[in-house]
């Protein structure tokens, strides 16, 4: 499901050429700065959950923004899902491909029993590589990924159907055309 939120995308700043030209990125930091929008982003994601949740996973960093308050709101845990070596203790890594190279994402290995219902956070869904990485890893150590939820969809970019092809309801609140 992906709805539109007008109110939400008036908070969303664009940034031309950033990291590079013929990127317009979206700068959540404004939205983050409104206490109002935010709390109306989380309630959002909130709204929109299918059924009891044990642990909301953020996806670093901007996930653990969203994640903790969402978690609060369903009575859930917080699960972080970090950059490779961020994370003491043993931990369980899925490594996924990047536009040039590889990159790589970990969880604690004691984090959850098998069948832990799981929601994935994150700010932005777009081409979905860290995103299905991430339901790829939970999954792997027995986790029941069939929800994700994102504040912004870049649908043109294809992340949020790549999720849907593996099984997993999508949520965004907010879809901007473009890269």
């Amino acid at each position: 499901m992906t709805s539109t939120s007008d109110d939400l995308a008036a908070l969303i700043r664009t940034i031309p050429d950033f990291p590079k030209p013929g990127i317009m990125f979206r700068d959540i930091t404004t939205l983050l700065l409104d206490a109002s929008g935010f709390a109306r982003a989380v309630e959002r994601i909130v709204d929109a959950v299918d059924g009891p949740v044990d642990l909301v996973a953020g996806i670093e960093a901007r996930g653990f923004i969203f994640a903790a308050p969402v978690a609060l709101a369903l009575g859930a845990g917080t699960l972080l899902v970090r950059k490779d070596g961020k994370l003491p203790g043993a931990t369980v890594a899925e490594d996924y491909a990047l536009e040039y190279g590889t990159d790589r994402i970990a969880i604690h290995a004691d984090a959850f029993a098998p069948g832990a219902r799981i929601l994935l956070v994150d700010d932005l869904i777009a081409t979905g590589g860290t995103a299905r990485a991430a339901a790829r890893l939970l999954r792997k150590v027995g986790a029941v990924v069939t929800q994700a939820a994102f504040v912004i969809d870049l649908p043109e970019l294809g992340g949020a159907d790549a999720l849907r092809a593996e099984g997993i309801d999508v949520t965004a609140l907010v879809a901007f055309a473009g890269h």
